[in-house]
């Protein structure tokens, strides 16, 4: 298996230039699937901070990058929508959103809002014991005592030193979310209707923007967001 990847058939939400040259870096097995970016193309593509693989490695063997909380040494690990990348020597906080182009794009966030990220819930089962797990976009797995309050579709935030869930949106009619996928990625409105279709289609969502304007996509490509996840340096966010 070949450890380059062809620029030209990388995903669309990498935040790269296509015709640059013809290979890049292949993001490492990990959270995210194929839709996550190596984290080299990170520190060196969109930051700038690093030249050189040789250079990210050296870098992250100093245990000052951190992703979810955790120092990562690989430079091939894959990163993706909203995980929490910090670099602790620069006291700088990046929170992964997608932009209205639909690539990735770092967004500065404080020291405190750092501490914690949002998760779609995916898949929601029973497990042994009696207790629940959900199974998170990125793939994570959180086990909560009490199922009934969290359905696939409800976005929440988890703690990322506890790994506990800290605050829970549910996703409904007038709940705040983006598009994380499609001819509307990146944009964020209020969902007015949400269209159960029978069979195996897709539920479709209409959503309001705030100039009432109004755009239509399918379920799986929108996730419910909090006013905080938005963009900018905030302070108090959860």
């Amino acid at each position: 298996m070949t450890r380059h990847q062809k620029r030209l058939s990388v995903p669309n939400t990498w935040p790269v230039e296509r015709k640059e040259s013809t290979w890049t870096v292949k993001a490492g097995a990990g959270p995210h699937g194929e839709a996550g970016v190596p984290l080299l193309i990170l520190l060196r593509d969109v930051l700038g901070y690093v030249d050189s693989k040789k250079e990210a490695r050296y870098a992250l063997n100093q245990d000052s990058v951190l992703v979810n909380g955790v120092a990562v040494s690989d430079e091939s690990r894959p990163i993706g929508m909203f995980d929490i990348v910090a670099f602790t020597q620069r006291d700088e906080y990046y929170r992964v959103f997608p932009d209205e182009g639909g690539r990735l794009a770092l967004t500065p966030i404080s020291a405190d809002a750092a501490d914690s990220r949002l998760g779609k819930v995916v898949r929601k089962q029973q497990v042994k014991g009696g207790a629940f797990q959900l199974t998170l976009h990125d793939g994570t797995n959180v086990r909560v005592e009490e199922g009934s309050d969290y359905s696939t579709n409800d976005s929440v935030v988890v703690d990322n030193e506890t790994k506990e869930i800290v605050a829970h949106f549910g996703y409904e009619e007038g709940a705040l979310v983006t598009a994380v996928d499609g001819q509307h990625a990146g944009e964020i409105g209020e969902v007015a209707e949400i269209t159960v279709t029978p069979g195996s289609g897709s539920n479709t969502v209409r959503v309001v923007r705030d100039d009432d304007s109004e755009f239509e996509t399918i379920e799986q490509y929108v996730v419910v967001i909090d006013e905080n996840f938005t963009g900018g340096s905030e302070e108090g966010d959860d």
